[in-house]
């Protein structure tokens, strides 16, 4: 009878709850990066739990939307933007802003990572 590796069901428990954790660290990481770029827009309402939520609404839409062939991905960063708005409750320029910032301001802190951690600019 061959012995395959043991199946541990705590080792499974604890890499979904590891998941989960990492779900929700990604997520509190970019809403921080887009209340950031809030602010830096000039929102006021600004807060991390309403970037949060901008960042899976908008992140669930755009997904949605974003497998159309050839316009799909404009329509999902279009999409994105609407909640941002909405959820901000601004106007079409400050949360395009507040979208263009959040991009800015995440390859800035990659590229300052990447500095520290001593990976050469080559990859970039």
């Amino acid at each position: 009878m061959p012995m395959g590796p043991p199946f541990v069901p705590g080792l499974m428990a604890a890499m979904g709850l590891m998941a989960v954790l990492v779900i929700l660290i990604a997520l509190i990481i970019a809403g921080f990066f887009l209340m950031l770029g809030a602010k830096f827009a000039g929102i006021e309402e600004a807060t991390l739990g309403k970037s949060m939520i901008a960042v899976v609404g908008g992140g669930i839409l755009a997904l949605l939307i974003g497998w159309i062939p050839v316009i799909g991905w404009i329509l999902g960063i279009i999409a994105y933007i609407w909640v941002i708005k909405t959820v901000f409750n601004t106007d079409w320029i400050k949360a395009t802003i507040a979208w263009l910032m959040t991009i800015i301001v995440e390859i800035l802190v990659v590229f300052v990572f990447a500095l520290i951690l001593g990976i050469g600019a080559a990859l970039f």
